[in-house]
């Protein structure tokens, strides 16, 4: 009797080829996405003007009496990635939350989709992939809440530069300026309305949602609303705040970084002047961010040599920290989607 409950035992055990073949695709996913990732990179570099000399001036940072800041970058780049998870583990808690283990590795996980994908849209698929089923669509419209947040910052410290800049080029202070100031009203009206509309939309997120909800068309995305129905405002403000204290980062990052390729810019400039380029990149749709490089190299180099000549130097500093901020995570996030799918596979 316990040979034939034995035999009957190990009949609903999958054998041993059968789980290799359940763990095979698990090994190889994470390694084919790190390859594909890197190849994406390679060829996104070599398109960009004068990427020879931009390398080469990134290896002889590495090496010279400033290299203390690249360091500093780079240890500041989990710090900003560590805001972002915690913006995320405070908005995943109407719907049951997430540790903040799992939120590191959603937000880098989700920076590996996000390259694939236009305006980071894959960032949210990556995201829920650490969220049980049965709460990942929701986990979305509280995902689109933590990049909202970023956003109304993004446009608010925009136009804060816009105005900045507007005087500056109007009075002629600065030299190859002329021609730029013709544009900057409408941008900044433009700017205006998406910050006044994306602001009352985020404060107002559980009363428009409980409004909506009203509607019989809308009822059939109840999983998608209904958790942002009772959302606790003091969690909005905290999320705002963390925004900030991220977007600040990102301009530490770069007026660190600035120094090590000979550009010389104030802290004020750093500010006003990475404050536009971050609202152009915001506002202007890309089809994946690894084709922001190009973007992130135009406007940079359109807005700040307008207080320094050295456009080489403007390119590099873009270059390294799209290197670290978002190649690095997302290189990282691609060796995580192996634990992802060796646990389902258990």
């Amino acid at each position: 009797m316990n040979k034939n409950i034995k035999i009957i035992g190990n009949s609903k055990r999958p054998s041993a080829r059968a789980a290799r073949r359940q763990l095979f695709p698990a090994y190889i996913l994470g390694p084919i996405v790190f390859l594909l990732l890197a190849w994406f990179i390679w060829q996104q570099i070599i398109r960009q003007t004068d990427w020879r000399t931009s390398l080469d001036a990134i290896r002889s940072a590495i090496t010279g009496p400033r290299q203390w800041r690249l360091w500093l970058v780079l240890l500041l780049m989990p710090v900003n990635w560590g805001i972002e998870a915690r913006k995320w583990q405070l908005a995943m808690r109407p719907d049951g939350g997430i540790d903040f283990r799992n939120a590191c590795k959603a937000v880098f996980t989700g920076t590996t989709m996000a390259s694939f994908t236009p305006n980071r849209m894959g960032e949210y698929l990556g995201r829920i992939l650490y969220v049980k089923e049965g709460r990942r669509i929701a986990a979305i419209s509280l995902t689109m809440v933590c990049s909202a947040a970023q956003l109304l910052i993004t446009l608010v410290a925009g136009a804060c530069g816009l105005i900045w800049l507007f005087p500056l080029l109007h009075h002629g202070r600065v030299p190859d300026g002329r021609g730029l100031e013709g544009g900057l009203p409408a941008t900044l009206a433009v700017t205006a309305v998406f910050l006044f509309g994306l602001g009352a939309l985020y404060f107002c997120i559980p009363r428009l949602t409980r409004w909506l909800a009203g509607f019989p068309r809308v009822r059939k995305f109840g999983a998608f609303i209904k958790v942002l129905e009772n959302f606790d405002p003091n969690i909005l403000l905290k999320i705002l705040f963390l925004s900030f204290v991220r977007y600040i980062v990102f301009v530490v990052q770069y007026s660190l970084v600035f120094p090590v390729f000979s550009v010389s810019l104030g802290f004020g400039q750093v500010l006003g002047g990475m404050s536009v380029v971050f609202l152009i990149m915001a506002i202007v749709p890309t089809f994946t961010f690894l084709t922001e490089l190009g973007l992130r190299w135009g406007a940079s180099i359109r807005v700040l040599e307008l207080f320094s000549a050295n456009t080489v130097g403007i390119f590099a500093a873009s270059f390294a920290i799209w290197l670290i901020n978002l190649i690095i995570p997302a290189l990282i996030g691609s060796l995580l989607i192996v634990s992802i799918k060796l646990f389902k596979s258990r």
